[in-house]
Formats: structure tokens, sequence, C-alpha cells
């Protein structure tokens, strides 16, 4: 019940946070505003090093038309367990910025590349998370019991630490390219299914948990379905695929070769230049050999927010996430992602 209140209120503060930015910017009459799955993948250091690629899009862009975009995500994590053969601590805060591009390329085929560069750090969400926190009677889970503002990524297994990063750092992380083929589509309807590919290659530093020092293949299909014009225009769209991961440099005794994923989500476009959407992500677990679920859980992530539009060709999406296998994935990432076509 806490976490669907949680939910509930993030709604209504991204819908308060929406609002105040239409009465700062100048909207354009946006009638044929897409409704497009969040840029969203589980934020954990752990995770985010691989090759997961968010849904993606159901319906491809056309020949010669190009999108560029910049997706923010600021994340807090805090989780602190140890066992007899184990010890884990992540204390910190991760910022990724990620400059991403798509072009049409022939009819129904389009490519794309992504260029994250990433900061670990102690950041400065600790206070707010715990005011919050105590101000709706949630558990603090530990955090209140160390310094605020802390770094520390650490694994440790049968007394060697397997993961340590105790200072902040910044850099380039795995650079992923993708192509898309439009398997089917209707786009007087919004409706469409895409074939996805992807492929993440080993550019970060994986002693700084900017990379993997894997190369990860990536193949999914997303779709997308108009499901109705009450007061409004609502769509649904989902994605399914695997991810196959080459052994890497973090934790390569207990990775797995092999992660399957998906997204679920709903969109309602009560405006020509407003869209409020919900979205559901989840993935296997990376690894194996741990009874934690930082390590080895499958992970489920909710995020709810919207879209509007700033222009006839620019979009900003605005998103919060919610871990609902805890300890699996942030306690809480803020998402922003500006795009424009052109």
């Amino acid at each position: 019940m806490a976490r669907m209140a949680f939910m509930a209120r993030a709604v209504c503060l991204l819908i308060v946070m929406i609002t105040g930015l239409i009465s700062l910017t100048t909207l354009a009459a946006a009638s044929s505003l897409e409704i497009v799955p969040f840029d969203s993948i589980n934020q954990s250091p752990f995770v985010s090093i691989y090759g997961l690629p968010s849904a993606g899009n159901f319906l491809l862009l056309a020949p010669g038309r190009t999108e560029v975009g910049m997706n923010l995500v600021l994340s807090s994590n805090y989780a602190v367990d140890e066992n007899l053969r184990e010890q884990i601590t992540i204390d910190g805060e991760t910022t990724r910025f990620t400059f991403a591009a798509r072009h049409g390329l022939l009819p129904r085929l389009e490519v794309g590349v992504a260029i994250p560069y990433i900061i670990h750090g102690g950041g400065f969400l600790d206070g707010f998370i715990e005011s919050f926190h105590s101000a709706f009677g949630f558990s603090q889970g530990g955090r209140d019991q160390t310094p605020r503002n802390h770094f520390l990524y650490r694994y440790r297994r049968d007394g060697i630490d397997k993961v340590r990063v105790d200072s902040s750092g910044f850099g380039i992380g795995d650079i992923r390219l993708t192509t898309a083929f439009q398997l089917y589509q209707q786009i007087e309807n919004h409706r469409g299914i895409s074939l996805n590919l992807g492929i993440k290659l080993p550019t970060g530093n994986s002693e700084q948990l900017r990379g993997s020092g894997s190369t990860d293949l990536s193949v999914w299909i997303t779709g997308g379905a108009d499901l109705g014009h009450a007061a409004g225009r609502w769509q649904s769209y989902g994605s399914a695929g695997m991810l196959f991961v080459t052994e890497g440099d973090v934790l390569p005794d207990q990775q797995r070769k092999s992660v399957g994923f998906g997204s679920l989500g709903l969109g309602w476009l009560p405006l020509p230049w407003l869209v409020l959407k919900v979205q559901a992500d989840a993935h296997t677990s990376f690894f194996r050999g741990s009874e934690f679920k930082e390590i080895a859980a499958d992970a489920v992530q909710f995020t709810a927010g919207g879209t509007i539009a700033l222009s006839e060709g620019a979009t900003l999406d605005m998103g919060i996430s919610e871990d609902l296998t805890v300890r699996a994935s942030p306690d809480i990432a803020f998402y922003l992602t500006l795009r424009t076509r052109f």
C-alpha cells in the first residue's frame, strides 16, 4: 500500500511539474504528438553497465528524418547487507547523460547511436529522500544511519573485494549502436511493430563501473496499439527481448550470459500537446551465486510521468521511477529526455 501511495504521489508531483513548465513555455500545436515509451532502464550500478535497452519506438522514422535527444537520469542508491560469505554496500548517486540519435535510412529501416556520460558520486539527494520518507511514514531502510551524501559501491565475497568504487568519478560509458526494422505499421491508427537490434561496445571504464568490459547484443520487439478516444486518445505499448552478454570484467565468474527483459506501458493524450503515461520495466538477473537481491534478483521498476510538446518538432519527457522489486534497482530515479526531429 505504501508503494501504491508513493506512485500516486509521484504522478501528482509530475502533473504539478508539467503545469509549472507549461506556464514558462510557449507551446505549439502538436496534434500529431506521439505516445512513446520512456527511455528508462534499471539504473543500478551493477546493471546499467550492460547493454540493457529501453523499449524503443514502435513507429519508426520516415526515410531522411532524424531525431536527436539528450536523456538525463539522476538515480539514488542505498543498500547495505551481509551474510556469512558476502557483504554489499551501494551508497551513492549516479547521473547519466546520454546523447542519442536515430535516422530513417530506408523505408522501414532506421539506425541509431547512444553515447552515455556517467558521473558517480555522493550526490545531494539523501536529505531530501530522508525527509520525504519521514513525512509519509516510509521506512528509511538504514539510510538515516549513515553519513549523508556518502559514496561507496562495493561487493565483497569470501573476504575479497570483487567490486569497489569509493571515489567520485566521471567519463564516457559504453556506447550502443542500434538498428530497427518496421514489421507492421498503421500510422493513421497509431499502431506498429518494430524489430530492434542493438550492440553495446566496451568503451567505458569497468573498474569505475562506467562499463562492463563486455560486448552485448540485444534483440527485441516493440509494439503499440491505439485503445480508443474516450476523453482523449489512449495508447498501450510493450516490448520483449533477450540480451546476450560476452564475458566482462565485473564479477565474471557470476555473470549470466543471457538476460530476458520487457516493458509494458499505457499512455493518455488528453490534450494535443500533453501525454501522461505509466510504465513497468522488468528483466531477469544479470548474476548468479549470491543471496543478495542487489546482485542476483530479477528486477521490476515502475515509472510515472508524461510528455509535453515544446514546439512542432521538440518534446520533453519527465518521469519518476520506483523499485517494485526492492533493492534490485535504485530507490528512486528521475528522468528527463529532450528530443527534437528534423
